[in-house]
């Protein structure tokens, strides 16, 4: 069973207007995730560097950017529910604090060897789990007809790879190969002192009692979990499989320099980042599996375009730009979709599963991507392949997904169920 917290306020009721406060604690929450999410980062824009001095096969440099994608994504099915335990007070400040720790060895002396690098960035994927501490704290503060907007807002801060892209490589050319590491992790220490002091759970916020490993088995039993899941691994994963990898392809695929292949990605990132919060602010109001089918059909004629290889300008960038809008717009649907049918005590854990799933479709495409073209020579396999994986997520959504959400309620708005129900839901 899951209690709430007694409190004078109660929370936001349905239909409530939005306080000052909860925007604070969306603001607080979102800087939070591009922080650790820049942290994340780190090591991307550098991978074509690290090829050239030590030596790596397309498969090393490939292995190198996956390695924290895979570890934070996983990280994310426990955090997730010690966020639900602990709420993001506690977790905001842990996670920040954690992650200088990698940071730091990585800028002094983690970067001079793969397995150094290995191990750096083995450590450096617990940035990747405050996306898990945030979804469940935003999801509170705000009532459900204002969640997918808020959500999106949040999604946001995975922009934190776009400051990554743009600063790393010019940091290091300008500095040397420690400086982006000692900023983030200053960076990152400022805004974990700053959580603490600052970050605030909802009044009233429902408190599991369960042990963890209970709610994490309530939590996968859910329908939603493993539908959001779904559709997150081919949205979220294919977004962060472009972040981590465009540099190389770029490069690789179209001859461009290093910086110019950083600021391309950038480019991608920010758009899909500006498209995230859209996705869920046209969630409140026409419902997510329409924002999700619409996006995913951008996805499968991008891909498929793409998969030719057709010069960068102009068709190459527009489609790759429509695959940006699409992939963030679909990103924020997911979780509103989320938001729609999740009960309210097992966001946490739900947002774990689901964000692990984002997390580990990212981690694949890299690898096959390197893989395919270390063997062929070309990267039109791994584009069909997104293009067959879309179109089979495409189908999903206007079959089993969209049941789900007419068996719950009309299609419209974020209004949840969940949210209607008792505080004392049975986990």
């Amino acid at each position: 069973m899951v209690q709430p917290l007694k409190s004078k306020s109660g929370g936001s009721a349905p239909g409530s207007p939005v306080s000052g406060r909860a925007w604070l604690m969306l603001a607080l929450c979102t800087v939070g995730f591009a922080v650790n999410f820049w942290a994340w980062a780190l090591l991307s824009p550098l991978g074509p560097r690290f090829k050239d001095s030590l030596d790596l096969s397309s498969f090393e440099q490939s292995l190198l950017v996956a390695v924290p994608v895979v570890v934070g994504s996983l990280g994310r099915v426990p955090v997730g529910a010690l966020t639900d335990r602990f709420g993001g007070r506690v977790m905001f400040p842990v996670v920040s604090a954690a992650t200088t720790v990698p940071v730091l060895y990585l800028g002094l002396a983690g970067h001079t060897s793969l397995p150094a690098l290995l191990a750096g960035g083995f450590f450096l994927g617990i940035g990747g789990t405050a996306f898990a501490v945030g979804v469940p704290v935003v999801n509170t503060w705000f009532p459900p007809e204002r969640r997918g907007l808020a959500i999106g807002i949040f999604g946001a801060g995975m922009g934190g790879t776009a400051i990554s892209a743009l600063t790393t490589v010019k940091l290091v050319d300008a500095n040397g190969m420690s400086s982006p590491f000692l900023i983030t992790a200053a960076v990152l220490a400022t805004y974990a002192g700053a959580a603490a002091l600052l970050l605030r759970d909802a009044p009233g916020r429902t408190v599991p009692t369960e042990p963890l490993a209970r709610r994490l088995a309530a939590a996968v039993r859910l329908p939603i979990t493993w539908q959001a899941a779904a559709l997150y691994a081919v949205a979220f994963g294919g977004y962060v499989a472009f972040s981590v990898y465009l540099p190389t392809y770029l490069k690789t695929g179209y001859g461009l320099t290093q910086d110019d292949a950083a600021n391309r990605m950038a480019g991608f990132v920010l758009l899909a980042v500006a498209m995230r919060p859209f996705g869920g602010w046209l969630c409140d109001r026409v419902g997510p599996t329409r924002v999700l089918s619409g996006s995913l059909a951008v996805v499968v004629a991008a891909a498929v375009i793409q998969s030719f290889t057709p010069a960068l300008a102009p068709l190459g960038t527009i489609a790759f730009l429509a695959m940006a809008a699409a992939l963030g717009a679909a990103s924020g649907a997911a979780f509103a979709l989320v938001a729609l049918l999740t009960p309210p005590g097992q966001v946490g854990s739900v947002t774990g599963v689901v964000g692990a799933a984002g997390g580990l479709g990212g981690f694949l495409p890299p690898l096959v991507m390197g893989s395919l073209y270390g063997e062929y020579g070309t990267y039109a396999a791994g584009l069909a392949l997104l293009a067959v994986v879309a179109t089979a997520a495409l189908a999903y959504t206007l079959t089993a997904v969209r049941a789900a959400v007419e068996g719950g309620e009309p299609e419209r708005g974020t209004g949840s169920r969940g949210d209607h129900r008792t505080a004392s839901t049975t986990a």
